[in-house]
């Protein structure tokens, strides 16, 4: 089993920058492809990004190509999202995940672990 615990959320203003961390504990995050997700309020959880246990292959929503970036760091067992230039409509709470699988991109039902998520505050 593995224990996310993502960090790094808060108020950001439109066109600012944030990067989100997501700490695993447990077994080590390499064994883990991973993924974040967001849920905006009354909305359904939708995909953001992905990254293989490597790193080697990346994934990401056409809504934030170009502007958010997946990358991990297996020695300090954390991945990262750097979101560049973020808009007021994606304002949601941010969750991360993991799935056993080398990678699983958008596949929610993929991922069989998830971090209790932190909150991301867009202001226009």
């Amino acid at each position: 089993q593995v224990q996310l615990v993502e960090s790094g959320g808060g108020l950001v203003q439109e066109g600012g920058s944030l990067r989100l961390s997501c700490a695993a504990s447990g077994r080590t995050s390499s064994n883990y492809a991973m993924g974040w997700f967001r849920q905006a309020p009354g909305k359904e959880r939708e995909f953001v990004a992905a990254i293989s246990r490597t790193g080697a292959r990346t994934s990401y929503a056409d809504s934030v190509k170009g502007r958010f970036t997946i990358s991990r760091d297996n020695a300090k067992n954390t991945v990262y999202l750097q979101m560049n230039s973020p808009k007021p409509e994606e304002t949601a709470v941010y969750y991360c995940a993991a799935s056993p699988n080398y990678y699983s991109g958008s596949s929610y039902s993929a991922y069989d672990y998830w971090g209790q998520g932190t909150q991301v505050t867009v202001s226009s």
